[in-house]
């Protein structure tokens, strides 16, 4: 059935959706059920991680031999008084003398000391640092050939960051340029983080076993080894986010780096929040026939079942319950249908035994909640009303998700 699709063309309509089943979360490879905290941690975990690495993510890039962190800016009355700013340089050091580097931006309220920590946010941004703020004295970072695009300038996605609410709830911001990690590009793997790990030969074409969502996630982990030394941060208090690609990558993270209590992922779609197999909007096939990114975006034995999903030995409802017992709120929004919400929705509501498992509530039921109302407290959906954005109304949901691990309440 999924071949009619072909020649390329996107599905909006449930009527077509084809019929499909999913992967059982709570069996295990052998066939045997998972009954214990201990099945899940010690085998049921290990094997969904090794799956994904497999078809979807690739492996994990190993640390590097030396991490410096380097304050190379602060500003003590940014945002009109009300933050400390600093840009932090990430710089990634081997024994055989390569390098790379990457600045963290990051905000924190005045009031913030070593006696009195903050939780933090951490994530990834479209572009360079300078994106998310209007103040000129931003350092410039990111891909530099993106200069010329609107998206890409100074300030101009800063309705993404509310930097002044953040502050005001009592937390920390931080952020990167996803393409000091991985430039978004299918031909910039000898400018990524993989190049501290492999010969330039072998990063002048697709790098087998590895993805750029890999290398965005591995950045992520890294952001929070830089947040550990950061004397006004409360380090057992991180979360990650991510929107759109980033989704994908921000769920990747929370999935393999525990550190994160909460994760958040916004509009993440196919190979993000929403089920491959349901083929409605974005699919694997559209990423790697139509389009191309994913052929670096996603770990290469995956083109060989884009056109048939089902294949698929694992599903994304699995990738969400990777973050039990911790937390996770799954944006959708209305209008951005190509993420298919209805499919994140059923991805977070599928992830559920995994929660009940650690004695954490699951979604209530299969029934998508109305826009503008969020459903969950472990597991949280929330359908916001607009377009494929990361917007005000999202980080006050991530704020009371926060709150509700960090502070133990809810508002």
């Amino acid at each position: 059935m999924y071949q009619q699709t072909i020649p390329w063309k996107p599905n909006y309509d449930e009527r077509k959706i084809p019929p499909y089943s999913l992967p059982p979360l709570m069996t295990c490879l052998d066939g045997t059920p998972v009954r214990t905290q201990q099945d899940w941690r010690e085998k049921r975990r290990p094997e969904l991680l090794a799956l994904f690495r497999q078809w979807l993510y690739g492996d994990f890039a190993p640390l590097p031999d030396e991490t410096r962190c380097t304050v190379v800016s602060e500003k003590k009355d940014a945002r009109g008084g009300s933050a400390i700013r600093r840009e932090i340089r990430m710089e990634f050091r081997m024994k055989n003398e390569k390098s790379h580097s990457v600045v963290m931006l990051l905000y924190f309220p005045v009031s913030a000391s070593e006696t009195n920590k903050v939780p933090v946010f951490a994530g990834l941004a479209f572009g360079g640092n300078q994106v998310a703020t209007v103040e000129p004295d931003i350092m410039h970072t990111g891909f530099q050939g993106r200069n010329d695009d609107p998206f890409f300038a100074p300030g101009a996605q800063a309705r993404r960051y509310p930097v002044g609410d953040i502050l005001k709830r009592g937390y920390g911001l931080a952020l990167a340029s996803y393409d000091d990690f991985f430039p978004d590009s299918p031909d910039k793997w000898d400018q990524s983080i993989y190049r501290l790990f492999y010969p330039e030969e072998k990063l002048k074409t697709r790098l087998k076993g590895h993805s750029a969502i890999g290398a965005w996630a591995w950045g992520l982990s890294r952001m929070a080894d830089a947040l550990e030394n950061v004397p006004e941060i409360d380090a057992s208090k991180m979360a990650c986010y991510g929107q759109s690609r980033l989704g994908k990558a921000s769920l990747w993270a929370g999935a393999n780096d525990e550190r994160f209590k909460l994760v958040c992922v916004n509009c993440s779609g196919c190979g993000g929040a929403a089920l491959n197999r349901r083929l409605y909007g974005e699919t694997l096939y559209s990423m790697f026939v139509h389009s191309g990114l994913g052929r670096y975006w996603f770990n290469d034995p995956l083109e060989a079942v884009a056109e048939t999903p089902s294949l698929l030995p694992v599903e994304q409802h699995e990738l969400i319950a990777l973050a039990a017992p911790r937390r996770i709120a799954v944006h959708s929004a209305t209008l951005d249908q190509w993420a298919d919400p209805k499919s994140e929705f059923l991805s977070a509501f599928y992830a559920g035994p995994a929660f009940r498992l650690f004695g954490k509530e699951p979604l209530p039921d299969s029934t998508p909640p109305p826009p503008d109302t969020a459903v969950g407290s472990d597991i949280s959906y929330y359908l916001r009303t607009g377009a494929h954005d990361l917007l005000p109304a999202d980080w006050s949901h991530y704020m009371n998700m926060a709150d509700g691990v960090f502070r133990k309440q809810v508002k």
